[in-house]
C-alpha cells in the first residue's frame, strides 16, 4: 500500500506538470495573439502616415507653387471716379454718400478692358447705394457689408476681367 501512495503521489505531481505545461503559452500561441495584432498595427500605422504624408507634401508643392505665381504677378490699381448719391431715408433731411474708390486688378491689361464699361460698373453702384440708409453704413461690419456687395456687382458688370478687391479711399457720409 505505501508503493500504491507513493504512485498516486507521483501521479497527482505528473497532473500538476502537465497542468503546469497547459497553463504556458505556446509559441504559437504567443505569436497569433501578441506578435501578429501588434505586427498588423505597426504595419497600418506605417501605411496610414505614408499615405497621409504623401499627400501633404504634393499640397505643400502645389501652394509653394501657386506662392511663386502669386509673387510674380503684381496688383494694378484702377481709380474710379467719385460717386456722389442720395441715400435713402425716411426723414425729410436727405442724407448724401460721397464715395471714391479704387479697383484691385490682377492683369496689367484690365485698365484698359475696364474702360469702356465703366458707364455699366458705376449705374451698378449707385443703383445699389441709393437703396442705402446711413444706419446700413455705420460701423466696420457696414464697411464690409458694403465693400462685399460692391466687389460682386463689379465683377458681374465687367466679366471676364477680375477685380479681386475695392479698396475705399474716401467715404463720406453727409
Amino acid at each position: 500500500m505505501a508503493e500504491d501512495a507513493e504512485t498516486e503521489d507521483e501521479a497527482v505531481e505528473g497532473e500538476d506538470a502537465e497542468g503546469a505545461k497547459k497553463k504556458k503559452l505556446s509559441g504559437k500561441t504567443i505569436v497569433l495573439f501578441i506578435a501578429l495584432p501588434l505586427l498588423l498595427l505597426v504595419l497600418a500605422g506605417g501605411g496610414a502616415f505614408l499615405f497621409l504624408g504623401s499627400s501633404s507634401e504634393e499640397e505643400g508643392a502645389e501652394h509653394a507653387e501657386e506662392e511663386v505665381i502669386e509673387e510674380e504677378k503684381h496688383a494694378v490699381f484702377y481709380d474710379m471716379p467719385e460717386i456722389l448719391v442720395n441715400l435713402s431715408s425716411s426723414d425729410k433731411r436727405g442724407s448724401f454718400l460721397k464715395l471714391r474708390v479704387s479697383l484691385e486688378l490682377d492683369d496689367p491689361e484690365a485698365p484698359l478692358a475696364l474702360e469702356p464699361l465703366l458707364p455699366r460698373i458705376i449705374d451698378n453702384f449707385q443703383v445699389f447705394l441709393r437703396e442705402m440708409r446711413v444706419e446700413d453704413l455705420r460701423g466696420s461690419a457696414g464697411m464690409i457689408r458694403l465693400k462685399e456687395e460692391l466687389l460682386r456687382r463689379v465683377n458681374i458688370s465687367v466679366q471676364p476681367i477680375e477685380v479681386q478687391d475695392i479698396l475705399f479711399k474716401e467715404m463720406l457720409v453727409q
